[in-house]
């Protein structure tokens, strides 16, 4: 398969990376804005199957100019059957400390930028695709909620509505899409949000599971937020 996977140079997509290139016949395309991760990325890929097709690509979703990671997916892939919208960042401020920049940046990365990259990419998915967005339980309605982390989960929430709609719309594409409303994960992010906390559940574990998710479940769920935790965080 070809797929696009965002937020690549660290943490839980990094994991994902990992584990999807074990195959070669997946041809993936990595994306981060840290050139440096992205090397160690391609480093680690290699050691573990030296054939793997991963094609890392440094851009910033926010900022850069899309319509060059276009034209990277197209010249690298030429069609795309996954998409996973992992890149994402936190703010931990108490709600009345937190500014409306620190807000629209959240909102900027964790939702423009998936919708932005899911309408570039939907043309490429000739055959249908799935689009895999990572959302968290923050944002699951009717979830614990923790201080701090008001404009994080808003913009989780507002990415979990987002799938809903899409899949109704993408229908026409046969593109399905699903969100995943990850718990708590080892990773750099669970640090900032809960310093000190330990969760069970390994990043390299949840890599494997977003990866078979975003492989295989299209034919059982579409447009669905699905929460994926055991803990609290």
């Amino acid at each position: 398969m070809n797929i696009v996977v965002t937020g690549a140079g660290s943490g839980l997509g990094f994991e994902i990376v990992l584990d999807l290139v074990r195959k070669t016949e997946h041809r993936v395309v990595a994306v981060s804005r840290n050139a440096g991760k992205l090397r160690r990325l391609l480093e680690i890929a290699r050691g573990l199957n030296p054939e793997c097709n991963l094609l890392p690509v440094s851009f910033d979703l926010v900022n850069d100019d899309l319509a060059l990671l276009e034209d990277f997916v197209l010249k690298s892939l030429g069609t795309v059957d996954v998409l996973i919208n992992n890149a994402g960042q936190l703010v931990n401020k108490p709600f009345m400390k937190t500014t409306a920049e620190e807000l629209t940046r959240m909102l900027n990365t964790n939702v423009l930028a998936h919708f932005k990259l899911s309408q570039a990419l939907v043309p490429f998915m000739l055959k249908g695709g799935h689009i895999v967005n990572i959302g968290s339980m923050g944002g699951y309605q009717g979830s614990v909620k923790f201080p701090g982390l008001s404009a994080y989960s808003a913009s989780k929430g507002a990415l979990a509505v987002l799938t809903e709609c899409m899949a109704l719309e993408l229908a026409e594409y046969n593109v399905k899409v699903n969100c995943l409303a990850l718990g708590s994960v080892q990773t750099e992010m669970l640090e900032e949000a809960f310093p000190g906390y330990q969760s069970p559940v390994m990043a390299f574990e949840m890599g494997a599971y977003v990866a078979d998710f975003a492989l295989n479940a299209s034919r059982f769920f579409n447009g669905k937020v699905i929460p994926v935790s055991v803990t609290t965080p």
